[in-house]
Protein backbone atom coordinates (compact mmCIF):
# COMPACT_ATOMS: atom_id res chain seq x y z
CA UNK A 1 0.00 0.00 0.00
CA UNK A 2 1.24 3.23 -1.06
CA UNK A 3 1.63 5.90 1.62
CA UNK A 4 -0.66 9.02 0.19
CA UNK A 5 0.25 12.11 2.18
CA UNK A 6 -2.33 14.31 -0.05
CA UNK A 7 -4.64 13.78 -2.75
CA UNK A 8 -6.15 16.46 -5.14
CA UNK A 9 -9.86 16.85 -5.68
CA UNK A 10 -11.35 17.44 -8.19
CA UNK A 11 -12.37 21.18 -8.25
CA UNK A 12 -8.93 22.36 -7.95
CA UNK A 13 -7.97 20.57 -11.33
CA UNK A 14 -8.80 24.00 -13.29
CA UNK A 15 -6.48 26.14 -11.29
CA UNK A 16 -3.52 23.81 -12.54
CA UNK A 17 -4.40 24.46 -15.68
CA UNK A 18 -2.59 27.63 -16.57
CA UNK A 19 1.50 28.16 -16.63
CA UNK A 20 3.25 28.94 -13.73
CA UNK A 21 5.75 30.70 -15.50
CA UNK A 22 6.60 31.09 -18.80
CA UNK A 23 6.89 29.17 -21.58
CA UNK A 24 10.04 28.25 -23.58
CA UNK A 25 10.07 26.11 -26.40
CA UNK A 26 13.66 26.42 -26.50
CA UNK A 27 16.12 24.39 -23.89
CA UNK A 28 19.06 26.57 -23.99
CA UNK A 29 17.23 29.69 -23.62
CA UNK A 30 15.40 28.28 -20.70
CA UNK A 31 18.34 26.81 -19.21
CA UNK A 32 19.90 30.63 -19.47
CA UNK A 33 17.04 32.16 -17.75
CA UNK A 34 16.68 29.21 -14.99
CA UNK A 35 18.18 29.64 -11.60
CA UNK A 36 19.65 26.71 -9.03
CA UNK A 37 19.02 24.20 -8.28
CA UNK A 38 17.09 23.66 -11.63
CA UNK A 39 14.19 20.80 -10.78
CA UNK A 40 12.69 18.98 -13.57
CA UNK A 41 9.21 17.22 -13.53
CA UNK A 42 8.31 15.60 -16.76
CA UNK A 43 9.72 13.43 -18.87
CA UNK A 44 9.85 15.56 -22.18
CA UNK A 45 11.38 18.10 -20.10
CA UNK A 46 13.98 16.67 -18.72
CA UNK A 47 14.63 14.91 -22.10
CA UNK A 48 14.84 18.24 -23.73
CA UNK A 49 16.94 19.94 -21.21
CA UNK A 50 19.60 16.78 -21.75
CA UNK A 51 19.30 17.17 -25.05
CA UNK A 52 20.71 20.35 -24.82
CA UNK A 53 23.68 19.10 -22.22
CA UNK A 54 22.27 19.97 -18.88
CA UNK A 55 21.60 17.68 -16.67
CA UNK A 56 19.21 18.56 -13.96
CA UNK A 57 20.13 18.81 -10.37
CA UNK A 58 16.50 16.63 -9.72
CA UNK A 59 14.27 15.29 -12.28
CA UNK A 60 10.95 13.63 -11.47
CA UNK A 61 9.77 11.48 -14.67
CA UNK A 62 7.55 8.43 -14.60
CA UNK A 63 7.72 7.00 -18.61
CA UNK A 64 5.13 8.76 -19.90
CA UNK A 65 3.57 11.89 -21.55
CA UNK A 66 0.42 13.30 -22.21
CA UNK A 67 -0.65 9.70 -20.58
CA UNK A 68 1.11 7.52 -22.97
CA UNK A 69 4.09 5.78 -22.81
CA UNK A 70 7.08 8.00 -24.02
CA UNK A 71 9.04 6.47 -26.90
CA UNK A 72 12.47 4.22 -26.35
CA UNK A 73 14.41 7.15 -27.76
CA UNK A 74 13.38 9.79 -24.99
CA UNK A 75 13.31 7.08 -21.84
CA UNK A 76 17.11 5.93 -23.27
CA UNK A 77 17.94 9.34 -23.34
CA UNK A 78 17.39 10.15 -19.63
CA UNK A 79 20.92 8.80 -18.44
CA UNK A 80 23.96 11.06 -17.12
CA UNK A 81 22.51 11.03 -13.26
CA UNK A 82 24.43 10.93 -10.36
CA UNK A 83 21.92 8.64 -8.29
CA UNK A 84 18.75 7.31 -9.30
CA UNK A 85 15.68 6.36 -6.59
CA UNK A 86 12.35 4.68 -7.85
CA UNK A 87 9.33 5.88 -5.70
CA UNK A 88 5.55 5.02 -6.08
CA UNK A 89 2.94 7.95 -6.21
CA UNK A 90 -0.72 7.22 -7.90
CA UNK A 91 -2.14 9.59 -10.32
CA UNK A 92 -3.33 13.16 -8.50
CA UNK A 93 -1.51 12.24 -5.01
CA UNK A 94 1.59 13.12 -3.41
CA UNK A 95 3.03 10.04 -1.47
CA UNK A 96 5.35 10.38 1.35
CA UNK A 97 8.23 8.25 -0.79
CA UNK A 98 7.96 10.83 -3.46
CA UNK A 99 7.88 13.90 -1.10
CA UNK A 100 10.97 12.35 1.11
CA UNK A 101 12.99 11.64 -2.35
CA UNK A 102 12.46 14.72 -3.39
CA UNK A 103 13.39 16.71 -0.17
CA UNK A 104 16.79 14.12 -0.32
CA UNK A 105 17.08 15.12 -3.95
CA UNK A 106 17.06 19.10 -3.19
CA UNK A 107 19.26 18.66 -0.31
CA UNK A 108 21.75 16.86 -2.44
CA UNK A 109 21.69 19.26 -5.53
CA UNK A 110 24.98 20.95 -5.89
CA UNK A 111 26.85 17.81 -4.81
CA UNK A 112 24.98 15.00 -6.89
CA UNK A 113 22.24 14.89 -9.46
CA UNK A 114 18.91 12.82 -8.94
CA UNK A 115 16.82 10.93 -10.92
CA UNK A 116 13.56 9.97 -9.35
CA UNK A 117 11.89 7.39 -11.40
CA UNK A 118 7.88 7.58 -10.45
CA UNK A 119 5.97 4.68 -10.88
CA UNK A 120 2.41 6.00 -11.29
CA UNK A 121 2.28 9.60 -11.86
CA UNK A 122 4.68 12.61 -11.15
CA UNK A 123 2.68 15.43 -12.62
CA UNK A 124 2.03 17.16 -8.86
CA UNK A 125 5.63 17.19 -7.73
CA UNK A 126 5.58 20.92 -9.04
CA UNK A 127 3.57 22.35 -6.43
CA UNK A 128 5.71 20.32 -3.51
CA UNK A 129 9.38 21.13 -5.22
CA UNK A 130 8.09 24.82 -5.17
CA UNK A 131 8.10 24.86 -1.78
CA UNK A 132 10.77 22.77 -0.99
CA UNK A 133 13.49 24.17 -3.64
CA UNK A 134 15.60 27.57 -2.24
CA UNK A 135 14.60 30.76 -3.60
CA UNK A 136 16.29 31.58 -6.30
CA UNK A 137 15.83 27.86 -7.90
CA UNK A 138 14.26 27.04 -10.65
CA UNK A 139 11.35 24.40 -11.47
CA UNK A 140 10.74 23.67 -15.14
CA UNK A 141 7.24 21.32 -16.58
CA UNK A 142 5.47 20.36 -18.84
CA UNK A 143 2.54 22.51 -20.73
CA UNK A 144 0.64 19.63 -23.06
CA UNK A 145 1.04 21.43 -26.73
CA UNK A 146 3.04 24.77 -25.64
CA UNK A 147 5.96 23.94 -24.31
CA UNK A 148 8.00 24.08 -20.97
CA UNK A 149 7.44 26.23 -18.24
CA UNK A 150 9.73 28.01 -15.94
CA UNK A 151 9.11 28.79 -13.01
CA UNK A 152 11.21 30.73 -10.54
CA UNK A 153 11.34 30.08 -7.21
CA UNK A 154 10.37 33.63 -5.03
CA UNK A 155 7.88 34.69 -3.18
CA UNK A 156 4.46 34.51 -5.10
CA UNK A 157 4.93 30.99 -6.53
CA UNK A 158 5.69 29.61 -3.59
CA UNK A 159 2.96 31.00 -1.42
CA UNK A 160 0.96 29.78 -4.59
CA UNK A 161 1.84 26.41 -4.49
CA UNK A 162 1.43 26.90 -0.84
CA UNK A 163 -2.18 27.91 -0.78
CA UNK A 164 -2.88 24.83 -3.51
CA UNK A 165 -0.98 22.15 -1.52
CA UNK A 166 -2.98 23.67 1.96
CA UNK A 167 -6.22 23.08 0.30
CA UNK A 168 -5.79 19.19 -1.01
CA UNK A 169 -7.57 16.27 0.77
CA UNK A 170 -5.26 14.88 3.29
CA UNK A 171 -2.43 15.20 6.12
CA UNK A 172 -0.96 18.68 5.06
CA UNK A 173 1.08 19.19 8.44
CA UNK A 174 2.53 15.72 7.40
CA UNK A 175 3.06 17.20 3.95
CA UNK A 176 5.01 20.41 5.71
CA UNK A 177 7.11 18.13 8.00
CA UNK A 178 8.11 16.07 5.44
CA UNK A 179 9.31 18.55 3.32
CA UNK A 180 11.00 20.40 6.10
CA UNK A 181 9.04 23.59 5.71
Amino acid sequence: MTETVVELQRELRAELKEPMGRVYTDAEELVAAAGEPLVTVGDMVTYHLLKAGYVPDVALVDERTERAEVDAEVWDAITGFDREVTVANPAATLTAPLLEALRDALDRAGDASTLVVVDGEEDLATLPALVAAPDGGSIVYGQPGEGMVLVAVDGPATERARDLLSRMDGDTRRLWSVLAV
